[in-house]
């Protein structure tokens, strides 16, 4: 199947280049009760790490945890507010249970799709963790069952939900760095990003991210974040991609890369490079809009603006055409303050609120498929060394 064919025949229908929106006009089920039992589908790192989060959200209970690994499972049942929640090894049997109202999915990528679409027929209402699913036919298939259902869908790109991020969307859509010019993100680290392994024939089911089976890799599981901002922001979807990258500095068996340089063409000459490397973690985490009226420039919790030709402005300093003191970050710029929640626990109230407002959430089944069609193209472009647009190359499954 062709990418165009896909969007002329798929539920993307209206996902033409410079599109901002898929016609969503659907009925959603209101859940019948006021407090959301929530089962978590995968309890390691991430799954798991939710759970002390989910415990501090009035009016959600984790009712529910599944996990192929023993241990994993264990360790996340220990999480849950008072230890009460019920264990499936297979998340099917979850999905039948009817103390269960939604699920959280956080299982390796390649599984995303098959298991949300189960959880949709199975009228669950569904929060799935980034990267939505795992290649073109993976996600059109995703959308499509989801278009179909009444249940509401969430896809767990969290800093969509963050009141820092979604303030910083504003300032930058109502003129505040100007004309955008282009996007510099980057999320580096230097570590090998592997967990440890009880057993040597568990390796792939718990290093997953490390092989292309399973994962999308360095792009999947950290880029998909910043480029979920970058669309939010410009309104639009990737023209097209170019990048490159290796496996340079961990020769250790894994097959994904362990750096990537990835370039994004938007609409309206917008350039967006999306960076990511494991043996440097200098400035680790950065977000930078760079405009001709200035630049802002986000981390995983702060915000500063940077005007143009004022870099030199000290703490204290006042402004010359505002006539008010300056408040700026020595070595920083000027702070944008804004009183929020740790992105992911707003994510998950966001997805409670959702669900008993019968609304639809702010990162859908249709934000979370523009990033994993731009997620699978930054893979294509470096796995294949070719330039990949967003209606050229052919869908096919990874």
């Amino acid at each position: 199947m062709k990418r165009r064919e896909f969007v002329k025949k798929g539920s993307l229908a209206s996902f033409a280049i410079g599109s901002t929106s898929v016609a969503l006009a659907k009925t959603f089920v209101k859940s019948p009760n006021d407090a959301i039992r929530l089962g978590i589908i995968g309890t390691g790192s991430r799954g798991g790490g939710l759970i002390p989060l989910i415990n501090e959200v009035p009016g959600i209970t984790v009712t529910a945890c599944s996990d192929i690994l023993p241990f994993r499972l264990e360790d996340g049942l220990k999480k849950v507010a008072g230890q009460k929640a019920k264990a499936f090894k297979d998340y099917r049997k979850l999905l039948e249970d009817t103390d269960v109202d939604a699920v959280l999915i956080a299982t390796p990528l390649s599984t995303h799709s098959k298991i949300a679409m189960d959880a949709l027929d199975a009228g669950k209402h569904v929060y799935c963790e980034k990267t939505m699913a795992k290649g073109y036919r993976g996600t059109q298939e995703l959308v499509t069952k989801a278009m179909q259902s009444k249940s509401i869908f969430q896809t767990g790109h969290q800093y969509h939900s963050s009141r820092l991020y979604t303030h910083v969307v504003d300032l930058i859509k109502n003129g505040k760095v100007g004309n955008i010019i282009a996007f510099e993100c980057q999320w580096n680290r230097n570590n090998d990003w592997r967990r440890p392994v009880p057993e040597p024939e568990l390796e792939r089911l718990i290093n997953w991210r490390m092989y292309k089976e399973f994962s999308g890799g360095l792009v999947g599981e950290l880029c998909s974040h910043q480029i979920d901002f970058v669309n939010w922001v410009t309104d639009s979807v990737p023209l097209r991609v170019m990048g490159s990258g290796g496996i340079d500095y961990w020769k250790d068996g894994r097959e994904t890369y362990d750096n990537i340089h990835l370039l994004y063409d938007y609409p309206k000459g917008i350039k967006a490079k999306f960076t990511c490397i494991t043996s440097n973690a200098l400035n680790h985490y950065q977000i930078k809009v760079q405009g001709d009226k200035g630049t802002i420039i986000l981390d995983y919790l702060k915000a500063w603006f940077y005007p143009e030709g004022s870099y030199d402005k000290k703490i204290g300093e006042v402004d010359g055409v505002a006539g008010a003191t300056v408040s700026w970050d020595e070595g920083k710029g000027i702070p944008i303050e804004v009183s929020h929640a740790d992105p992911s626990k707003q994510a998950i109230m966001d997805f409670k609120s959702s669900i008993l407002s019968n609304s639809r959430p702010s990162s859908d089944i249709e934000s979370g498929a523009k990033v994993a069609i731009a997620v699978q193209m930054g893979l294509d472009a470096m796995y294949k060394n070719e330039i990949v647009g967003w209606n050229d190359s052919v869908l096919e499954q990874r």
